[in-house]
């Protein structure tokens, strides 16, 4: 039998991740999740993903079971619940007065080529080490 270790609470950071290939595996869509800045009375959106970043600076890494917040983005992964979304992390123009957009662009064939080679290595069947002959009590 394999135990998981636990898992270290996640977020995301646009900036370090800006230009860097994304896999979100979207989990499903909060209604409202209070945060420092939600007003009261006002709803709050997020969408509960797992994100892969396929290359950058922090390529190969997943950050688990994370909040997605950025209302474009949330528009493009929304509707994917149980689907796996990919693309590169970037920005729309700001509007006046606002931060422009993080959204996602269009994969490559090339960048989707990396994507399907991760997901094949992540579904391949783990093996483990020879079974110790002493039982583990």
């Amino acid at each position: 039998m394999t135990f998981a270790d636990p898992a270290s609470p996640s977020g995301i950071n646009y900036q370090e991740l800006q230009g860097s290939l994304l896999m979100f595996e979207v989990l499903g869509v909060e209604e409202h999740v209070p945060t420092a800045y939600t007003k009261a009375g006002e709803k709050n959106p997020a969408v509960r993903a797992n994100v892969t970043i396929l290359d950058g600076p922090q390529g190969g890494s997943t950050l688990e079971d994370c909040l997605v917040f950025p209302k474009v983005l949330q528009g493009q992964i929304r509707s994917r619940v149980g689907q796996l979304v990919l693309g590169r992390l970037g920005q729309g123009v700001a509007k006046a007065g606002q931060s422009a957009p993080w959204k996602l662009e269009p994969a490559t064939a090339a960048d989707k080529t990396k994507a399907e080679e991760w997901v094949a290595r992540r579904d391949q069947p783990q093996v483990s080490s020879a079974a110790s002959a002493e039982p583990p009590f």
